[in-house]
């Protein structure tokens, strides 16, 4: 079955930089577009950031643009996400995210930017 799963998040101070992962499993990877949500509690879910099956065609939200940098390995059935210049409105639970028939979640990852 589909599986994801995140990594790498954490406590980091305003205008620091961290590295999230997620390694995934159950389908062909290589084949299928993949994105980046967050979630602050109370709020909807945004989708932030997407990337291709072939590591083209990048989307961002406007509120990450420019600071977050989405990627994938395909041969890892990895997908990253480069966090720059992290603000304390960035704080929340991170997810990865396919639509493989339906739309699959991992577990998330909290990252915090606090002083």
């Amino acid at each position: 079955q589909v599986q994801l799963v995140e990594s790498g998040g954490g406590l980091v101070q305003p205008g620091g930089s961290l590295n999230i992962s997620c390694t995934a499993s159950g389908f062909s990877f290589s084949i299928h577009p993949m994105s980046w949500y967050r979630q602050v509690p109370g709020l909807e879910r945004e989708r932030i950031a997407r990337i291709g099956a072939e590591g083209a065609a990048l989307e961002y939200a406007d509120s990450v643009k420019g600071r977050f940098t989405i990627s994938r390995d395909n041969a890892k059935n990895a997908v990253y996400l480069f966090l720059n210049n992290l603000k304390p409105e960035d704080t929340a639970v991170y997810y990865c995210s396919a639509f493989v028939g339906q739309r699959f979640w991992g577990q998330g990852t909290q990252v915090t930017v606090s002083s």
